[in-house]
């Protein structure tokens, strides 16, 4: 009669399920490297106070009094002067793009209106599509500045009120004046939930095919790995579309998001980053074995998307290393169209080196696909 238990048989069902997680590697590299991202990306790469953060000067004198306001701001590292702007317009086209998040303008007689004891005054946009990327550069402002000024005067001992009284800065902040969250995480949820759903959904396709043992009948049929691919990636255009009304009827009717820029240039873009989407799935599904390895794949591909994208945090707030690897992540592109479009108003000039990407993530992994496939035709 066996016993209740027994270490041999015990030993023996580990063993088994050791050499089953072995040959596993997918999800055995998923219990190891998601933890290992996560922590990574968490300790180095997340910040709530970004600082270096792009600014343009547009400035028409070059005084000492404007000199000590710039590197005053510079010297706090919040603000980065890599743009001279000639003029408001080329600073408004600046910001637009997002090449920038500030825009100082001080006046030509700044320094005049110093001397005279006139009350100068200098004026700072701030780009507040994301309230928190700007929020820390923004409450520093006037008091640096201030002293920065009273500091060239030779002024620097005198008493606080002066301090706050010796210059007015006037910050306007740009596209969401009021600081509503909403207007930020909004136009990103299109974003983060087409590439949640076409991503896995289409990431399905082929070893859905395979499990229900159904991929000999589709191999055997007189089409090409195009037209395969074709098939199993178009369907999911049509649901993304639905989604993409769902998401915009709801951030205007709910949530009062605003909608300035061109509706068919975004819904072109849109569609580029759908097709983008759906690709990378199918390229998912040629590597997996199982839907259990493809939606493990496909989470592998999600979280560093939500962390590095700026969805979540804001983008420049991060180190050098991890903004270079967000920026060979389609969502990231996406996120600088939808919110340049939608809160900005942006034009086709503001937004074509992201729509560039986008383009060329849907070549790279729609060759990637094809190779895949031809590979499990052997």
């Amino acid at each position: 009669m066996n016993r209740l238990f027994s270490l041999g048989r015990l030993g023996a069902m580990l063993t088994k399920e050791f050499i089953q997680m072995r040959r596993d590697r997918i999800t055995f590299a998923m219990m190891l490297g998601v933890p290992l991202m996560q922590l990574v990306l968490f300790g180095y790469a997340i910040n709530n106070d970004p600082k270096s953060l792009p600014a343009a000067l547009v400035a028409t004198s070059n005084d000492h009094y404007t000199r000590a306001i710039v590197s005053a701001l510079q010297t706090t590292d919040y603000y980065r002067f890599d743009h001279v702007a000639a003029s408001s317009a080329e600073a408004e086209q600046l910001m637009a793009s997002g090449k920038v998040s500030f825009v100082v303008t001080i006046p030509a007689d700044f320094a005049r209106r110093v001397d005279r004891g006139d009350s100068p005054r200098i004026l700072v946009e701030a780009d507040a599509t994301d309230p928190s990327a700007s929020s820390g550069a923004v409450s520093t402002l006037s008091t640096l500045a201030s002293r920065a000024l009273l500091r060239e005067q030779g002024l620097e001992h005198e008493a606080a009120e002066r301090a706050r009284g010796a210059l007015e800065v006037i910050v306007h902040r740009r596209y969401n004046p009021e600081g509503v969250s909403q207007y930020n995480i909004v136009p990103g949820l299109l974003g983060v939930i087409l590439q949640m759903t076409m991503v896995m959904m289409t990431a399905m396709a082929l070893t859905r095919e395979t499990e229900r043992g159904t991929m000999e009948n589709l191999l055997a049929m007189p089409a090409s790995p195009v037209e395969i691919m074709l098939g199993k990636v178009l369907p999911y255009l049509a649901v993304g579309s639905v989604q993409v009304t769902v998401v915009l009827v709801a951030a205007k009717l709910l949530f009062g998001v605003p909608f300035i820029g061109s509706l068919p240039m975004l819904l072109s873009v849109i569609l580029v980053f759908v097709l983008a989407l759906v690709l990378l799935g199918y390229t998912i599904s040629t590597a997996a074995r199982t839907q259990m390895q493809a939606m493990q794949l496909t989470f592998f591909f999600f979280l560093p998307s939500i962390l590095l994208s700026g969805f979540m945090f804001p983008y420049r707030g991060m180190p050098d290393w991890a903004q270079a690897f967000g920026e060979i992540l389609p969502l990231t592109h996406f996120l600088r169209v939808i919110r340049a479009v939608m809160l900005k108003g942006a034009d086709f000039a503001a937004i074509a080196p992201e729509v560039v990407w986008l383009f060329g993530f849907v070549i790279f992994f729609s060759i990637l696909a094809l190779v895949r496939f031809r590979r499990t035709l052997d």
